[in-house]
C-alpha cells in the first residue's frame, strides 16, 4: 500500500450515527482519509459494538463484534452523553470544527439537544449535515423506524429476491444500509465540490427505501410503459439463457453466463454438443429465453459430471464466463483477491490480527487505506476533546 494521503486528508468529519448505514458512511470518508471522530453513549457505545456473532479473546475477555471492528474503523471514538446540557454544548462546539455530520437519528430528534443542522449550521454556514433515516425527512412515513429488511421491501428489492415458488426474501446482507451509505457519501462528495464554488454546506437526506429503488434498475419504467411487473426467479433472469447455477460433482456448484449467440455456440462446443446451437430451441437469443428451463435441465446434466476446479479450467479454455460461488474461505485463498489486495489485515489490541475487505474504490494518487480497526470505546476521548481545548 502506498503511504500517500488520501482523497479527503484534511476533511474532519463528526459521526453521530450508530448501528451501520450512518456507521458504514463514516467509515468510508475515514477510508479516504478524513478524520472521522464517531461519538458513543459512555458505558454501551454503539449497539453495533455487540451485533452479530459474538466472539471473546484467548483470555477470555469480552470482544466488540466483526461488524463495529469494519464498520468503524479509520475512527477516533468519545464518549459524550448528548442528552446532557453539557454533552450536547461539547458535541455543539466540535461540529462548528468539522466540515462534515453523519447521523441517522428519526427526524427532529437531535433538534431537542440543538444538534439539528438549521443550529449548527448558523455557527458553522459551510457544514455539510448528512441525516440518514428510513423514510427520509418528510413524507408520511418520516417518523416510521424499522431495520434494513423493512427497507428491502419497500424499496421493491424483496419482491424478487428469492425462489418463485417461496415467500420473498431478504438479500443475504443488509443491502439497505451499505446502500445507503454509498449514496450517502455519493451526496457528502458533492456537497464537498458544491463548497469549493459557494462556500455554504448544505444538507442531504438520505433514505434507506430509497436507495434501494434507487438501484432496482428499470423496474418501475417496465411497469409504466409494459403493465409487467418483475417476480422472483431465484438465480436466473427469465428469457436470459443459459445464466444459472447448476450443480456440479461433490455437492458443488457453478456459475455459467453463456446467454449471447457467439458465447453459447463456445458452450455448446465445450459441452460436446454442438449441435445445441443449431437446434432452434436454443439458436437465438429470444428461443433460449422461451426455452430457458429445458435448456438448463441438459446444461445442468452435463455439468453434474464434472469437479468444479476441472470444470471452470475446461470452460474458461473455451471462453465461457464461469465461477464458483464465493465464500468467505474461498475469499482469502482466491489468487484474484490476493493481487488486488482486496481483503487486508489490520492490527487489533485483542485479537492481534484481523481480515476484513479493504478500502474501495481504488484511486491511483490519492489511495485510501484500512489504517486501524474499530476503536476501543472512548479511546480517543481526551484526545480530540483536548483539540477543542478542555484539559483532562
Amino acid at each position: 500500500m502506498t503511504t500517500a494521503e488520501g482523497a479527503l486528508a484534511g476533511v474532519r468529519v463528526l459521526d453521530l450515527s450508530r448501528v451501520l448505514a450512518g456507521p458504514w458512511c463514516a467509515q468510508i470518508l475515514g477510508d479516504l482519509g478524513a478524520d472521522v471522530i464517531k461519538v458513543e453513549r459512555p458505558g454501551k457505545g454503539d449497539e453495533a459494538r455487540s451485533y452479530g456473532l459474538a466472539t471473546k479473546a484467548v483470555d477470555g475477555r469480552a470482544t466488540p463484534a466483526p461488524m463495529h471492528i469494519v464498520a468503524n474503523r479509520n475512527k477516533r471514538s468519545i464518549t459524550v452523553d448528548m442528552a446532557t446540557a453539557e454533552g450536547a454544548k461539547l458535541i455543539a462546539e466540535l461540529a462548528r470544527q468539522c466540515d462534515i455530520v453523519v447521523e441517522n437519528f428519526l427526524p427532529g430528534k437531535l433538534a431537542r439537544f440543538g444538534l439539528d443542522y438549521e443550529t449548527l449550521s448558523h455557527d458553522n454556514p459551510g457544514l455539510i449535515y448528512c441525516s440518514i433515516t428510513g423514510f427520509g425527512q418528510t413524507g408520511p412515513l418520516a417518523d416510521r423506524p424499522g431495520y434494513d429488511a423493512v427497507f428491502q421491501a419497500h424499496g421493491g428489492l424483496m419482491s424478487i429476491t428469492g425462489e418463485p415458488d417461496r415467500p420473498p426474501a431478504r438479500a443475504g446482507i443488509s443491502i439497505g444500509d451499505s446502500l445507503t451509505a454509498m449514496h450517502a457519501v455519493m451526496g457528502i462528495t458533492m456537497a464537498l465540490h458544491a463548497r469549493e464554488r459557494t462556500g455554504r454546506g448544505q444538507m442531504i437526506d438520505a433514505a434507506l427505501y430509497e436507495s434501494v429503488l434507487a438501484v432496482m434498475e428499470n423496474l418501475v419504467t417496465e411497469y409504466d410503459l409494459t403493465g409487467y411487473v418483475r417476480e422472483r426467479s431465484g438465480s436466473i433472469l427469465p428469457g436470459i439463457a443459459p445464466s444459472n447455477v447448476y450443480p456440479c460433482a461433490e455437492g458443488e456448484m457453478i456459475l455459467i453466463g453463456g446467454n449471447g449467440d457467439t458465447v453459447f455456440a463456445r458452450l455448446a462446443q465445450a459441452m460436446g454438443q454442438p449441435e445445441l446451437a443449431a437446434d432452434p430451441r436454443y439458436v437465438s437469443h429470444a428461443a433460449r429465453g422461451a426455452n430457458q428451463q429445458a435448456l438448463d435441465e441438459v446444461i445442468a446434466a452435463w455439468t453434474a459430471g464434472w469437479k468444479l476446479d476441472d470444470l471452470i479450467e475446461h470452460l474458461e479454455a473455451a471462453g465461457i464466463p464461469c465461477g464458483r460461488i464465493f465464500r468467505a474461505p474461498d475469499m482469502l485463498e482466491n489468487e484474484q483477491y490476493q493481487a488486488r489486495e482486496a481483503i487486508v489485515e489490520t492490527d487489533h489490541p485483542v485479537f492481534g490480527k484481523v481480515k476484513m475487505q479493504n478500502a474501495f474504490p481504488k484511486l491511483s494518487e490519492t489511495p485510501g487505506a484500512v489504517r486501524w480497526p474499530g476503536p476501543e470505546l472512548g479511546q480517543h476521548t481526551d484526545e480530540v476533546l483536548g483539540e477543542i481545548g478542555l484539559n483532562a
